[in-house]
């Protein structure tokens, strides 16, 4: 029996051209500004002098780094804090709304109306996962979601240790959770760590199906149980 539901972002629940053109966008074009300008930058200025091998990088360096990061699809950890906080101020100001499939949030009211827990488990950081659900374009749905995971707090989605981690962390058993991705590799370290696992294909994102495991097109063809 599913008691748990953990859903990735990209692909999954939201368009990844959403992600990335609209909220890496933003982050993108504002990152020599904040660098240069916000006394909340000086951790995430260290932290990429540290981590690009550059302890003399100034913020107009810092920010080419990040961008060159950004551009890359490089997960670090410096920029996801910089997005987060870049990005926290356009979903405020109303220049940024998260964008989801159409059978997504029905299906997440469903399911949390059903009982079912439901997490968020993403490479963005879990600042901008909940900004993305309590901006909402259609209404919130962060009042959904009873937890949310990101590479800080529990680590690389390829490796079954994260989702073992995850389990703990949330106190239900592997056989219990049922994790959504569009990723394959995704699906293989879930299903490795004991977790039920159905992927989700959607017309024009990135990743193609592969087997062993169940694809769907849609939310509304999941009926956990």
């Amino acid at each position: 029996m599913i008691t748990a539901i953990v859903v990735d972002i990209e692909g999954t629940t939201s368009p990844t051209s959403a992600v990335r053109e609209d909220l890496y966008g933003y982050a993108r074009q504002r990152l020599p500004r904040w660098l240069a300008d916000n006394g909340d930058a000086e951790a995430v200025l260290a932290a990429t002098r540290e981590a690009a091998g550059r302890p003399d990088a100034g913020p107009a360096e810092a920010a080419e780094i990040l961008r060159g990061w950004l551009d890359s699809d490089v997960k670090a950890e410096p920029l996801k804090a910089a997005q987060g906080a870049i990005c926290a101020a356009g979903f405020r100001s109303g220049a940024l709304h998260g964008e989801f499939f159409p059978d997504a949030p029905p299906a997440l009211r469903a399911w949390r109306q059903g009982g079912i827990a439901l997490y968020v488990y993403s490479s963005g950081s879990v600042r901008n996962q909940q900004d993305w659900f309590a901006f909402a374009r259609g209404g919130e749905l962060a009042t959904l979601i009873s937890g949310w995971f990101d590479l800080a707090n529990a680590g690389s989605k390829r490796e079954p240790g994260s989702y073992e981690k995850i389990a703990g962390a949330i106190g239900v058993p592997p056989e219990r959770i049922l994790f959504l991705s569009d990723h394959p590799d995704e699906l293989d370290a879930a299903a490795t760590a004991g977790w039920q696992v159905v992927g989700v294909t959607r017309p024009g994102e990135p990743n193609a199906p592969r087997p062993p495991h169940r694809w769907v097109g849609s939310f509304a063809e999941i009926e956990p149980h």
